[in-house]
């Protein structure tokens, strides 16, 4: 039986925060062991093309070896950097430019910027558009992949920080750009989850239905936080690790913050019934708290539409994406 986190944190009261004591470090590892085979590699610096750096600040995870190499495959090493990853005013459509000749090239691009979204939750919006496309993909949604390259090259060096923080509470936020899709008219829903000041889980999604109204496409978009954040409370309460508060979802919707306290059946709101017993649940159980927050406020703009230049650069900054440390220091160990 493992030794809850709990009685860790009570044994270094007088000490310090266990997360900054050595010996309250190791104990914790060594209780770990006893549920989970573990095996201790050293300290981290490259995994699966993730470039790890850890200072006193926390650490940053960057794929900066990943996008050059990306750039050169492509011939992209010499054009001139773009400011966001994506343009806005317009969504990308089906019918959009004429079909490419060679669409194995654009479909491979998309699948390696994929796995780019594990360290650069800002791109997440417009790589998740472009793989809608996948089937028969055209010369206009060629030139957007290559933005995307664009902005990675002016961006390389960045990646997400894992902060180091005594606060460990859960925090989500949630946001939907209604009918935004011009081909099906369905919603792009996205979702943040924070544990404490760090991002630990993120998406950015088409939703499967349509929505007849804005408050249905924020709740289901409210809802899919919401399931995602009592995961990750199983995984936490799996290791034993007590969570301090009840998680917290901040969303911009007030219809859709008020049907999640206390639902209205009517028309409006019969089809979406299995979703509002699931989030209204989780809010009357007191496992979950769903507060409002300004549009202007909203982390989750990023992921559900394209922005300017200067609102782009504020929310990128909120997810946690920032150049790693190392690239100040001559960079990381060159792996072979």
């Amino acid at each position: 039986m493992c030794v809850s986190f709990t009685s860790l944190c009570m044994d270094s009261n007088k000490l310090q925060e266990p997360g900054n004591n050595d010996i309250h470090l190791s104990k914790f590892v060594q209780q770990l062991d006893k549920c989970f085979t573990l095996k201790d590699l050293g300290d981290l610096h490259f995994f699966l093309g993730i470039e790890v750096f850890r200072d006193e600040a926390g650490l940053y995870l960057t794929q900066t070896k990943y996008i050059e190499d990306l750039l050169r495959r492509h011939n992209m090493t010499h054009l001139k950097p773009s400011p966001t990853p994506i343009s806005t005013g317009k969504c990308l459509s089906a019918l959009d430019g004429k079909e490419m000749e060679n669409p194995t090239v654009c479909r491979s691009l998309i699948g390696a910027l994929q796995y780019l979204c594990h360290t650069r939750p800002d791109i997440s919006y417009a790589v998740n558009s472009l793989s809608q496309f996948l089937k028969s993909p055209s010369t206009i949604h060629w030139n957007a992949a290559k933005r995307i390259l664009r902005y990675l090259k002016g961006t390389s060096t960045q990646g997400l920080h894992i902060c180091c923080s005594n606060n460990l509470n859960i925090t989500g936020f949630s946001d939907a750009d209604w009918v935004s899709n011009v081909d099906d008219r369905r919603s792009v829903g996205g979702y943040c989850v924070y544990l404490g000041e760090s991002l630990v889980s993120w998406s950015s999604k088409k939703q499967f239905v349509v929505s007849r109204s804005s408050t249905e496409s924020e709740y289901r978009a409210l809802d899919h936080v919401s399931a995602e954040i009592t995961w990750i409370e199983s995984l936490l309460k799996e290791i034993k690790f007590p969570l301090p508060t009840v998680p917290i979802t901040w969303c911009d919707n007030l219809s859709a913050s008020a049907l999640a306290s206390n639902p209205v059946y009517h028309a409006r709101t019969k089809h979406i019934e299995l979703d509002i017993h699931y989030v209204r649940d989780k809010v009357l159980n007191k496992t979950l708290e769903i507060r409002y927050v300004p549009s202007a406020d909203q982390i989750v703009d990023c992921m559900t539409k394209g922005l300017s230049h200067s609102r782009f650069q504020y929310l990128a900054c909120k997810l946690g994406v920032k150049m790693s440390p190392s690239r100040l220091r001559g960079g990381v160990k060159k792996i072979d």
